[in-house]
């Protein structure tokens, strides 16, 4: 039965595709074509917007699929549940090292590479963090963390670990290089040869804005290390400021500003370079006198990546321990708080000891503010040597430091047989845990110049069997009216006192094969002890002659099977070793980094580093 013009026909439940084929199917009957024609071409556009916008909603949500479902096991902690489009500065490593294809990817999730980071086969890469969860699916990335800011970690010193012995048999650094990586170092009269040529033998800039030291923390440092003492060799002069290499050459490498901060990135660009110079300039050390707290295991970090990659590359890498040992003291003690790159096990990790201001170690005492181990998460026996540290005079250059703290000028009576008030504009006072890692880069270049064969394990090991273990149990310090007891374990001093004149005497050679990765310290419920954990590739482990007792000395351990301590030796109480109901012991102990960024590192540091203690 045909229809006619005007007659109603059922649409009531047509919709979707049936729709048009109803359409189609009514083009046959006997309704106007004209009006027919016309409503097939409207609903034919209709269902094409229909389609597309069907299209949009179904990616929209696969994209909010695959937020929701991304797998944040390659994300740093504080990267988790990140969400929003802020653009972040993150670092990614792969499991290769990265090409282009890698490249391509991420700039498929919006990003953008800014830099190739070498030595921990990473990109530095900087995108939404709404992208960072699917990036970190890729199979080929093995882990993402922010660009994490890293802050610097602020003579009696050379005489404290017996450097002068090492200058009389004529050991003063020559032939070797050590690599600075700072704020900088500037040109100075004490940083040239006897001839007058700069031992400043390379410059390289990490963050752009030159070479030179803008903030005078690095040439602070490269004094230490080797400064020639020449502006304190004068006809009135009466002490001289020498550094403890003071023929050594010296690699500049800027990764911190004028106000001592940098960067993940602009340290790994550094340490990239100075391992692409070792051969042309003979790197064997690389003091790294800065740091930041611990994030995630060493074996994720990718600043300890590139400090591990120096040290397999043949340089000793010599790295402040940290100066928050006063970070809630009242519960850890000072305990857990090495900073990051010194939680790597291959690096030597240095604290600070004072020495009172005399020649004679005799009365030199642990610092406070020394930040002790082990470390957070990995819980790696950290530090491994102490050394000088507080209120070294080095070099100045008028930087930032120097312009804010003019206080810190020693007088001109202190090197000089004078009677003037006046300050001196050559020399200034850091305190820190930078120092002290300057005192043992200087070390290890005298040691290597001594043995040029030896290895960083071997080095390493040397300066631990050799360090000075004499020392008390416990010394109270009173600072700023505040009072800190402090006991000398291995988490305290690692293997002792930094002895240049026993670690240059030494006949017993570390066997070249000898790993020197520093032990992993475990908590035994059963009998509330601490134990070291160690293997072949680890100190102590293997060889019996450089075994456990060997190194950190007979006096940490109790009983016979490495225990450094029973249930009650520190502080009389449980607090740290013993009851796991503690909050102490939960921090220490426990899988999670014991402080996250709220920590104000830097401020802490400027503290340390300008006042130093008692």
């Amino acid at each position: 039965m045909s229809q006619r013009l005007g007659q109603k026909v059922p649409l009531g439940f047509v919709t979707g595709h049936n729709f048009s084929q109803y359409i189609y199917n009514l083009r046959g009957r006997a309704l106007d074509p004209v009006l027919l024609d016309l409503s097939w071409g409207i609903i034919r556009r209709a269902e094409k917007v229909a389609m597309r916008a069907m299209k949009r909603l179904l990616l929209l949500v696969i994209v909010l699929g695959s937020v929701a479902w991304a797998d944040d096991r390659k994300l740093s902690p504080e990267l988790k549940g990140r969400h929003s489009a802020t653009v972040v500065d993150v670092i990614v490593q792969f499991r290769v090292p990265p090409a282009q294809k890698h490249k391509d990817r991420v700039a498929a999730h919006g990003g953008l590479v800014k830099q190739h980071l070498g030595p921990v086969k990473g990109l530095l890469v900087t995108l939404p963090a709404s992208r960072l969860g699917v990036l970190s699916n890729d199979p080929d990335v093995a882990y993402v963390s922010p660009d994490r800011p890293i802050t610097n970690q602020m003579n009696n010193a050379a005489v404290g670990v017996l450097a002068n012995y090492a200058w009389n048999l004529g050991l003063d650094g020559t032939g070797v290089a050590v690599a600075v990586i700072d704020s900088g170092i500037h040109g100075v009269d004490d940083l040239k040869d006897a001839q007058g040529h700069d031992r400043i033998v390379y410059n390289y800039d990490a963050l752009g804005g030159g070479a030179d030291d803008q903030y005078g923390h690095g040439t602070h440092v490269a004094g230490i290390i080797g400064g020639s003492g020449k502006d304190s060799l004068c006809s009135n002069c009466d002490v001289t400021i020498r550094g403890i290499a003071p023929n050594v050459k010296l690699i500049n490498f800027h990764a911190l500003g004028q106000d001592g901060q940098g960067s993940d990135s602009s340290v790994i660009n550094a340490i990239n370079k100075a391992i692409s110079l070792k051969n042309q300039y003979n790197i064997r050390v690389m003091n790294l006198s800065l740091g930041r707290p611990v994030y995630e295991s060493y074996a994720q970090d990718p600043l300890c990546q590139a400090v591990e990659a120096a040290w397999h590359a043949g340089i000793v890498v010599v790295v402040a321990a940290g100066n928050d040992g006063r970070t809630n003291y009242s519960v850890l003690n000072g305990y857990g708080t090495i900073t990051a790159p010194g939680n790597d096990p291959h690096v030597i990790t240095v604290g600070a000891m004072n020495t009172k201001g005399t020649p004679d170690r005799a009365d030199d005492v642990m610092t406070s503010y020394s930040s002790k181990g082990p470390t957070a998460i990995d819980h790696i026996v950290k530090p491994d040597l102490v050394a000088p540290g507080n209120r070294v005079v080095s070099l100045q250059t008028g930087g930032y430091l120097q312009k804010n703290y003019p206080g810190n000028r020693p007088g001109l009576s202190y090197y000089q047989n004078t009677t003037s008030t006046n300050v001196s504009d050559k020399y200034f006072v850091l305190s820190g845990t930078s120092m002290a890692a300057a005192v043992v880069s200087g070390g290890a270049a005298l040691v290597i110049q001594k043995n040029p064969t030896f290895t960083p394990d071997q080095v390493k090991a040397l300066l631990m069997k050799t360090a000075y273990k004499n020392f008390p149990r416990y010394t109270t310090i009173t600072d700023a009216g505040v009072q800190y007891t402090l006991q000398y374990d291995a988490f305290t001093v690692g293997a002792g006192y930094l002895d240049l004149q026993a670690a240059i005497l030494a006949t017993d050679v570390p066997p070249v094969t000898l790993g020197a990765a520093s032990p992993t310290a475990t908590y035994d419920a059963t009998c509330n002890c601490v134990y070291f954990v160690q293997s072949n590739s680890t100190l102590g482990g293997s060889n019996a002659l450089w075994g456990s007792n060997a190194l950190w000395g007979s006096g940490v351990f109790v009983g016979t099977q490495n225990a450094l301590w029973g249930s009650n030796a520190l502080w009389g109480s449980n607090a740290l070793w013993g009851s796991s109901s503690t909050g102490a012991f939960n921090a220490l102990w426990g899988s999670n980094a014991l402080w996250g960024s709220t920590i104000n590192n830097a401020t802490q540091s400027v503290s340390v580093g300008v006042g130093g203690e008692n």
